[in-house]
């Protein structure tokens, strides 16, 4: 393991201070490899180095907005081969939260993505993709492959 050294004004040392408190990170330095792989996954994705991707898309919508339930569900059939998990919770009377697991190519992935949340109705939609790889499984009676995230 190597060591970094980094000087940083009093206030924002500080304000990184209470975020390691506050988010109970045993160490600086937990929380430093945390922001730190955060901000390369970022600029993995955004600069399609990572090939492939899993990812949870969130997004709370109205499910009495016209056709939106039914929008949603055939854009997931649509892309069936990216869609991997639905979970789908009733909010109240009107709303409706759904987090769905997808993984794949990341130009695909991020596309249906950013298609579902741009739905009208669809409020408070968020992705969090973590770049993989692809890899065959080893042994005789392996014939799938294993997604392997990027550390």
């Amino acid at each position: 393991m190597r060591h970094l050294t980094i000087s940083v004004d009093d206030d924002l040392a500080d304000t990184f201070d209470r975020l390691v408190k506050d988010k109970g990170y045993a160490s600086r330095s937990e929380a430093f490899r945390d922001l730190l792989r955060g901000a390369i996954t970022t600029r993995r994705i955004e600069t399609e180095v990572a090939e492939y991707c899993v990812g949870v898309l969130s997004y709370v919508y109205d499910h009495h907005e016209r056709q939106l339930a039914r929008r949603l569900m055939s854009m997931q059939h649509d892309h069936h081969d990216v869609t991997v998990s639905t979970m789908h919770t009733h909010l109240d009377h009107d709303n409706c939260i759904e987090a769905v697991i997808l993984k794949g190519p990341t130009e695909s992935v991020t596309a249906f993505a950013q298609a579902v949340i741009a739905q009208s109705g669809v409020r408070h939609g968020t992705f969090h993709p973590i770049p993989i790889e692809m890899e065959a499984g080893k042994g005789k009676h392996h014939h799938h492959l294993h997604a392997r995230p990027h550390t």
